[in-house]
C-alpha cells in the first residue's frame, strides 16, 4: 500500500538520514586511523538490528525495509569493520 506523498517524502528523509549518520564517523576513523573511543558494544548491536530490519523487510516484501536497512547495515558494518581494525590507538 503506497502512503501519501508526505508520507513517502518523510520516509524517504528519514532513510537518507540514517543512512547518512554513519558518514561523519567512518570518515574520521578511517582518516585518524583510530577508533579507540568508538563503542564496539553498540556496533555489533546496530549491525544486529539492521540485519534483523533487513530480514523483517525481505519476509514482509517491503522494499523501503530492505532498501534503507541494506544501506544502513552496509554502513554499521563498515564503521564495526574499521573498529575492528583500527580499535585501540597508536
Amino acid at each position: 500500500m503506497e502512503g501519501s506523498p508526505l508520507a513517502v517524502l518523510v520516509g524517504t528523509l528519514a532513510a537518507l538520514l540514517s543512512i547518512g549518520s554513519f558518514a561523519p564517523q567512518i570518515i574520521k576513523t578511517w582518516r585518524e586511523r583510530d577508533a579507540s573511543a568508538v563503542s564496539l558494544r553498540m556496533y555489533v548491536v546496530t549491525v544486529t538490528g539492521f540485519g534483523c530490519w533487513l530480514t523483517y523487510g525481505l519476509m514482509i516484501q517491503a522494499w523501503p525495509v530492505i532498501a534503507s536497512n541494506l544501506a544502513c547495515l552496509v554502513m554499521s558494518g563498515a564503521m564495526l569493520a574499521l573498529k575492528l581494525r583500527f580499535g585501540r590507538a597508536g
